[in-house]
């Protein structure tokens, strides 16, 4: 009875905080990418304190979370927390000619998620790097295999040679996010920790872990 107690408990707060349209539209913003405070704030016409409230409402009710940048460490990223908003489903994105996937050295995460998507979703898709790698990553590369999903071990490239209009950006990188603007600009963001950091089968298997559910989660947005 307890732990039946606390699960209503538990589903009630989240009801109570996603009963505030500006929290809701906090949510919607991620459930497709993460942002920082400052860039929910100016997404959503929303002020500092205002925006500080509500994230403070939401990691209470255990929907969101945050994390230091790799990149610029004064900054933190909003993410909401796996599995906490199931039922929930993402907006729909525009549709979109390509999906191309960025990240640092297009050596590890992009080139997962393009293979995941290209798995799991299909149609066009492709990885860059804003400062691309000689090869894949072999730890990517085995980690792929394991799953049956292909890698080119040499097919890296770079962002300005690859992003045309009309692709979906996903920046799967804090300094990929960081640094790219004007049209290769991503239009969304997972802060995905480098895998290549640690630079263990774990942390791999980690990395694309988070890339499977976070494709699995944006797939019903995605116009087929």
């Amino acid at each position: 009875m307890d732990a039946e107690l606390s699960s209503l408990q538990r589903r009630a707060r989240v009801h109570a905080a996603l009963g505030d349209p500006a929290r809701l539209s906090i949510v919607d913003a991620l459930t497709l990418g993460d942002a920082s405070p400052g860039e929910i704030g100016q997404r959503l016409a929303m002020s500092t304190n205002l925006i500080a409230h509500h994230v403070r409402v939401l990691e209470e009710a255990g929907l969101v979370t945050r994390a230091r940048s790799e990149g610029d460490r004064r900054r933190t990223y909003l993410r909401l927390v796996p599995g906490a908003l199931a039922a929930l489903t993402p907006p729909a994105l525009d549709p979109a000619a390509r999906v191309v996937f960025v990240c640092t050295h297009n050596s590890a995460r992009s080139q997962l998620a393009e293979a995941l998507w290209r798995d799991r979703i299909g149609g066009p898709v492709a990885s860059a790097g804003t400062h691309p790698a000689a090869r894949v990553h072999p730890r990517a590369v085995r980690v792929a295999h394991r799953h049956g999903l292909a890698l080119d071990p040499t097919g890296t490239a770079r962002v300005g040679d690859v992003v045309r209009d009309g692709d979906l950006v996903i920046a799967v990188c804090d300094n990929a996010h960081e640094e790219l603007t004007g049209p290769a600009a991503p239009r969304l963001h997972w802060s995905v920790p480098d895998p290549a950091r640690a630079d263990t089968d774990e942390a791999f298997e980690a990395a694309y872990a988070d890339l499977a559910g976070r494709i699995e989660r944006i797939a019903p947005a995605v116009p087929r």
